[in-house]
């Protein structure tokens, strides 16, 4: 009986001390050292920056924002215009969604000219009014469409096909029709879309990042260092989320992997090598 309550005395206590004093080696410690290189200079320390560490990519919580708050594929975003079915499918085709860009007129065939009414009437615009030498005239009446219609659809059977052979036999005439599809144009729509779904992962992937992924924060030293203790082993994420570290004209993002093991303290240098979204403040 009296060895009994040794042992369990005896285990207690080990119990007790393993709670008031966990057993070395069972966490780990990240050191930081940050510093950006100016354009022509020599690296400066991020000093007074807060970084994040995170359980998972600021990428990849970005993407599960993304995902939530879906956009819509370019497919399916044309399919929703209020455009021909024609210039729809012109397009999809064409993977084109700017037709206004530099090149776009040089996608634009001779048949596509007489089969998508906006190319179509485009393309009249563009080369009408004496504009271009020798452009076939409809020599049919909209009155004739009542009145004589075997005489109105047999004129204009007549002009579409003089105006085929004419389009076929002077391509560069398509040249610069481009600027005669504003109207019609889906690219300032599709911007949009883009605008808003970026303004709402940059708005909720933040709070999403700090709320369930953040295992530590802390801000750097007038020397750029900082330090994190009693982390757990495992991978984490040393991030900015999506506030950028700046020096001279270097604006820098960090979302950068790191491994911590117990009983061992890990170290990283942040640069302007293992960062991103680098651009001038001045562009």
């Amino acid at each position: 009986m009296r060895n009994t309550l040794r042992f369990s005395l005896f285990v207690y206590l080990l119990l007790a001390l393993a709670v008031r004093n966990p057993a070395q080696g069972t966490t780990g410690t990240l050191d930081i050292s940050a510093h950006i290189a100016p354009t022509g200079a020599q690296p400066e320390p991020v000093r007074q920056f807060t970084f994040y560490l995170l359980r998972k990519s600021y990428a990849d919580v970005c993407k599960e924002i993304a995902t939530q708050f879906p956009l819509a594929d370019r497919d399916t975003f044309v399919s929703e215009l209020k455009i021909s079915p024609e210039l729809k499918d012109w397009l999809k085709h064409k993977d084109v969604i700017d037709l206004s860009a530099p090149e776009t007129d040089k996608l634009i065939s001779p048949d596509d000219v007489m089969n998508v009414p906006e190319f179509f009437s485009a393309y009249l615009r563009s080369n009408g009014g004496g504009v271009t030498h020798g452009l076939p005239v409809p020599k049919y009446k909209d009155s004739d469409q009542q009145s004589n219609p075997a005489k109105y659809e047999k004129l204009r059977q007549e002009y579409l096909a003089s105006l085929r052979k004419f389009v076929t036999s002077n391509p560069t005439t398509i040249l610069g029709m481009e600027t005669e599809l504003t109207a019609v144009n889906p690219e300032s729509k599709w911007d949009k879309a883009l605008l808003e779904h970026n303004q709402k992962i940059a708005q909720l992937a933040p709070e999403l990042a700090q709320t369930k992924y953040l295992a530590a924060k802390g801000d750097t030293d007038l020397d750029g260092h900082l330090a994190f203790s009693g982390l757990a082993a495992g991978s984490y994420w040393v991030t900015t989320l999506d506030t950028d570290a700046t020096a001279g004209d270097r604006h820098v993002l960090w979302d950068v992997p790191v491994t911590v093991r117990a009983g061992t303290a890990a170290h990283l240098e942040l640069s302007n090598i293992n960062g991103t979204g680098l651009k001038s403040a001045h562009p």
